[in-house]
């Protein structure tokens, strides 16, 4: 198998699902709203990948790193999905935060992680 990175699907559309959330938006809402087709998310959600021009469209639209949705071909399948690329959208769809608020809250909340993850690490 090969460790080359594939698109997570699974934090994909929960990104994209708690944007739609925030912003209110039905699925075809969303997609309109993306620039894609609405079968193209519904597919998504029972684990097929986009294609590239739908990723692309995806991960611009919420304001993404595209890497933030790569997983290695190694990973476990069961991982959680990684809590920064969680809840950036989450923060950025707040109309009470600045870009530069959701940077400073996107730093903080992934040294925590870090940390978090080195403790748990260092303990086994």
């Amino acid at each position: 198998m090969s460790d080359q990175p594939s698109v997570d699907v699974k934090t994909l559309h929960a990104a994209l699902d708690a944007a739609r959330l925030q912003k209110e938006l039905s699925w075809r809402q969303l997609a309109k709203e993306i620039g894609v087709s609405a079968s193209t998310i519904s597919r998504m959600a029972n684990g097929l990948k986009p294609d590239v021009v739908a990723f692309a469209a995806m991960t611009t639209w919420l304001r993404m790193p595209a890497e933030n949705f790569y997983v290695g071909a190694s990973a476990l399948p069961d991982e959680e999905p990684d809590l920064v690329a969680q809840m950036v959208p989450l923060l950025r769809a707040r109309k009470d935060l600045s870009a530069r608020d959701v940077a400073y809250l996107e730093e903080v909340i992934g040294a925590a992680a870090r940390r978090f993850r080195a403790e748990r690490e260092s303990r086994s």
